[in-house]
């Protein structure tokens, strides 16, 4: 079934939830502003701490927009000075930034604003980000290493093959020796990369600037993130950081008594894997209609684990959703660490072998025809 579809003519139709109506009020998003995960962590924490000090709001953002480092953060803190110096709300002041902070954050700070508890949801706010962002260096640590090996090895193999061995075939065609099938491959390779290496190169090039601008084309989109799933340990590095996102973000939103069908859309807003928006589409859709979560995201097996579904389910059964999900949450959060720690484990060996063999193949190519030439000599 085409969720994405049925995605972008829905969003397009919601007039009633609150993310919705900043978005149709505040469409414009201000340029030149770029805040990092930890910056946004940063300026959350420090917020709540202002706020939890007795220090009126308009007051504390005036306060971090004299200490802002650089042009797109001090860009930021004067805008949401002088919007909430004009009586808007920070929420309503964030709305413009929702590219940068998403639903969930906004959702979170507007239900403070409304219940007198805006402190405490920031820390929630600021924990979460915390929680997500060291996730993400997880994961990008855990890739770091392989990245590097393979890197090394192309790295090694092109400099061996370009410079180092063109000045050995000399040798070896003066002779007029018969030479063994793998030298002859090496010299194919050398010749090709050399004479075409530098329009192989210019193809990727072009190749990686047609992928990045079309990069949130919707089919091509689909096909770079159902690759994700089905990759070896990165595909369910992939289905855990997504399942780890959805049940903390929505037990959160639960727990500030925000009603599902509007913390389904936030996450919707939030989430940029297209399956998985597909999915949560879907999941508000049946809960509209009076359906469970669980029933409904029961369809998705290749998407969510199957204790993630039994939670829920448990969850919705007790009356205490919420909870469920944060168990769930947890969980999953512990097997990405634990998977991250085995990756180096399982790859480092493969791709210390791979790297083995194409340093072995140019060597053994190199070697045997300077052995033969050895014992003709001898002979």
């Amino acid at each position: 079934m085409n969720n994405i579809k049925k995605y972008q003519d829905y969003v397009t139709q919601q007039k009633v939830h609150f993310w919705a109506v900043i978005l149709k009020r505040r469409s414009v998003v201000s340029a030149g502003v770029r805040l990092s995960m930890k910056e946004r962590t940063v300026f959350i924490k420090r917020l709540a701490m202002l706020l939890r000090s007795g220090m009126p709001i308009t007051q504390s953002l005036l306060l971090m927009c004299d200490q802002a480092v650089g042009k797109s953060q001090k860009m930021f803190f004067s805008s949401l000075v002088n919007d909430v110096s004009s009586g808007q709300t920070l929420s309503l002041a964030l709305s413009k930034y929702a590219s940068t902070f998403g639903g969930f954050t906004i959702n979170v700070i507007q239900i403070g604003e409304e219940t007198g508890t805006l402190a405490e949801n920031l820390e929630y706010i600021a924990q979460e980000n915390k929680k997500k962002y060291e996730l993400q260096r997880q994961i990008q640590g855990a890739l770091i290493y392989p990245a590097i090996i393979i890197l090394s090895t192309l790295g090694i193999t092109l400099f061996l093959v370009v410079y180092i061995f063109p000045k050995i075939i000399p040798i070896f065609t003066s002779l007029k020796i018969d030479l063994p099938l793998s030298t002859k491959i090496l010299i194919f390779l050398s010749d090709a990369i050399r004479s075409y290496g530098l329009w192989f190169l210019i193809t990727i090039i072009l190749l990686s600037a047609v992928y990045w601008s079309l990069r949130a084309w919707v089919p091509l989109a689909r096909l770079r993130d159902s690759v994700y799933l089905k990759l070896p340990i990165f595909g369910k590095l992939c289905k855990y950081y997504n399942t780890v996102n959805f049940c903390r973000t929505l037990g959160l939103l639960l727990r500030n008594d925000v009603k599902i069908e509007v913390a389904l859309l936030s996450i919707v807003s939030s989430t940029s894997h297209l399956q998985y928006k597909s999915a949560f589409v879907f999941a508000r859709e049946g809960v509209i209609t009076g359906k469970t979560v669980s029933s409904q995201l029961k369809l998705y097996p290749e998407l969510f684990p199957s204790l993630c579904i039994q939670m829920i389910q448990s969850g919705e059964n007790s009356g205490n959703l919420s909870y469920s999900l944060t168990f769930v949450s947890e969980v999953y959060e512990s097997e990405i660490k634990d998977l991250t720690k085995n990756i180096t484990t399982v790859v480092e060996p493969v791709l210390m072998l791979l790297m083995g063999l194409c340093v072995g193949f140019i060597a053994i190519s190199i070697v045997t025809p300077i052995y033969s030439i050895t014992n003709n000599l001898h002979a």
